[in-house]
């Protein structure tokens, strides 16, 4: 069975900052912001959260189906794709546009600020696969041009698909009602504690309150962990320990690659959170969002290190 993923194809522009970035920033002159970081290491990756997601569920040997738009310098990427197993067939090319680009500083305190050019992607839409339903275990519906992620949603919905919603740093591009509605056709909403916070003021919504709508919310925390709450009480899950970390980006991507591999075994959704959890803690350990290899083996041995008892063994 596959996972439908759909989000964005870009490339990554990383910079990693010696410091803090609130420590540069006078709250008290906010209104005229000027602030220049210089950062000592730069790199350029591959990455987008589509393709990130699609990238480590490959490597748990799983099957994405990967919906996305390139621009016309996008033909690299898509190769790469496609050597490690991931199929485009369902990848639309925009050639009067250039692929998606995000720019990523990230501070010695694992803050992020990140500047994201949509190109092609805001041209995208989103493809017709309905011949693809009956091949379709799960779905996630992950940042990239909001109007594609609501007729993803919509189109989730229509054939009973069921979809993680995680609106990421896009949710300030929906509408209250937009956002309501594509949180309450879900199985369940993903989001970091920024994101929740963007979320809870647009809906004033609870947690509690949110739980009456949609049966599953996960909160993650970084190197805190993440917290899974349900109608049934709120089960708090610690951080894999990487073994150094080197650049954050992209291990909430890898995270949900973890987690969608577990709910598709029909696991538990605190074994499935955990192994996402683990699979997130090999990412930090390098520069760049894509692993170039990851070991099952080690991955759940990571997990039980962590939680005290193994996982499932994966399909």
């Amino acid at each position: 069975m596959k996972i439908l993923t759909c989000g964005s194809i870009a490339y990554d522009l990383l910079l990693q900052y010696d410091g803090s970035f609130p420590d540069a920033i006078d709250p008290m002159h906010i209104d005229e912001l000027s602030v220049a970081y210089v950062t000592p290491r730069f790199a350029r990756h591959h990455g987008g959260t589509g393709a990130n997601i699609a990238w480590n569920l490959r490597l748990l040997n799983q099957e994405p189906l990967l919906v996305g738009t390139v621009g016309n310098d996008g033909g690299t990427y898509t190769a790469l794709l496609e050597e490690r197993g991931i199929s485009t067939k369902r990848v639309e090319v925009q050639r009067e546009h250039a692929t998606s680009t995000a720019i990523v500083a990230t501070d010695s305190r694992e803050h992020q600020i990140t500047f994201f050019h949509p190109g092609a992607d805001a041209y995208g839409t989103f493809p017709d696969i309905s011949e693809e339903r009956d091949d379709l275990a799960y779905a996630i519906i992950s940042p990239r041009d909001a109007k594609v992620m609501l007729q993803a949603a919509e189109w989730c919905r229509k054939f009973a698909v069921p979809y993680l919603f995680d609106p990421g740093q896009q949710t300030s591009a929906f509408s209250e009602d937009e956002l309501l509605r594509a949180i309450q056709g879900s199985a369940g909403l993903v989001a970091n504690a920024y994101e929740w916070g963007l979320i809870s003021k647009r809906t004033s919504f609870s947690v509690d309150q949110l739980l009456e709508h949609v049966k599953v919310f996960i909160l993650t925390q970084g190197e805190d962990g993440c917290t899974v709450y349900t109608p049934k009480g709120a089960t708090v899950l610690s951080a894999c320990k990487p073994e150094s970390v080197v650049n954050p980006t992209g291990a909430g991507d890898a995270f949900r690659a973890g987690l969608l591999t577990g709910l598709a075994a029909k696991w538990p959704l605190p074994q499935a959170a955990r192994l996402g959890c683990s699979v997130a803690s090999f990412v930090v350990e390098q520069e760049g969002t894509l692993l170039d290899s990851l070991d099952i083996n080690d991955v759940l041995g990571r997990a039980e290190t962590t939680y005290g008892e193994a996982l499932p063994a994966l399909p």
